[in-house]
C-alpha cells in the first residue's frame, strides 16, 4: 500500500485519485491517518488536483488538534491503494519521461533551448492553472438520528436538527424509520461541501440536542 512518492507530481496525483470518493484518509472523520500523510506532503497540492488540495486544506485546519485525532500514526505504506508502493522520501536516479524540471539544474549550465523550453513549458502551465474553474468538492450524506425512547418527539427531533444552518449545508428529505419497541429513528438526508461541513460537526451540533438525541449515525457517505 502507499501513494508512491508523495513528494512528486505523480504521488500527489495518486492522492487526489484516492480521495475523489473519500474525505478522509481512513474512516468518516479526521483521524492519525490523516495526520500521517498530511505531514509526507511537502507543500500544498496544486490547484487542479482539487480532491487532494480539498483534503489538505480541510485537515491543515486541525493542526492545533492533531495531537487529539483518534487513532494511531502508522507509516506511510499502511494508507492508500493497495498496487501502488509507498516510496516517500527514498532517493532515485530517475526520472519519468513525462517529468518537467520546471527550475533547471543548479550544477550544468543551461542550454539557451532548454531554457526556451522552460520557460514555455512554465508560461502553458500558469495559463493552464489560471482558467481552470476552481471545483467545489460535495458529499451527499444519510444520517440516522436515534432519540432517547418512544416518547421523545420526533417532530420537535427534527426540527432541532433542521434548525442547524450553516454555510456549505442543505437539508433534505427525511423520513421515520422504525428501530424496535415502539421507538423510531429519523433518517435525513443532507448535501455538504467537503471543505466547509464534516460529519464530525454534524455529529457534534445534532447531539447537543440532547433533550431529543441520544446519537447520530452516517448511514450512507456518497460523492457528488
Amino acid at each position: 500500500m502507499g501513494f508512491g512518492d508523495l513528494k512528486s507530481a505523480a504521488g500527489l496525483q495518486v492522492l487526489n485519485d484516492f480521495l475523489a470518493d473519500r474525505s478522509y484518509i481512513e474512516g468518516y472523520v479526521p483521524s492519525q491517518a490523516d495526520i500521517a500523510v498530511f505531514e509526507a506532503i511537502a507543500a500544498p497540492p496544486p490547484a487542479d488536483l482539487c480532491h487532494a488540495l480539498r483534503w489538505y486544506n480541510h485537515i491543515k485546519s486541525y493542526e492545533k488538534q492533531k495531537a487529539s485525532l483518534p487513532g494511531v500514526k502508522k507509516a506511510l505504506g499502511k494508507y492508500g491503494p493497495a498496487d501502488v508502493e509507498d516510496t516517500t522520501g527514498a532517493a532515485t536516479d530517475s526520472k519519468d519521461d513525462d517529468d518537467i524540471d520546471l527550475f533547471g539544474s543548479d550544477d550544468e549550465e543551461e542550454s539557451e533551448e532548454a531554457k526556451k523550453l522552460r520557460e514555455e513549458r512554465l508560461a502553458q502551465y500558469e495559463s493552464k492553472k489560471s482558467k481552470k474553474p476552481a471545483v467545489v468538492a460535495k458529499s451527499s450524506i444519510l444520517l440516522d438520528v436515534k432519540p432517547w425512547d418512544d416518547e421523545t418527539d420526533m417532530a420537535k427531533l427534527e426540527e432541532c436538527v433542521r434548525s442547524i444552518q450553516v454555510d456549505g449545508l442543505v437539508w433534505g428529505s427525511s423520513k421515520l424509520v422504525p428501530v424496535g419497541y415502539g421507538i423510531k429513528k429519523l433518517q435525513i438526508q443532507c448535501v455538504v461541501e467537503d471543505d466547509k461541513v464534516g460529519t464530525d460537526m454534524l455529529e457534534e451540533r445534532i447531539t447537543a440536542f440532547e433533550d431529543y438525541v441520544q446519537s447520530m449515525d452516517v448511514a450512507a457517505f456518497n460523492k457528488i
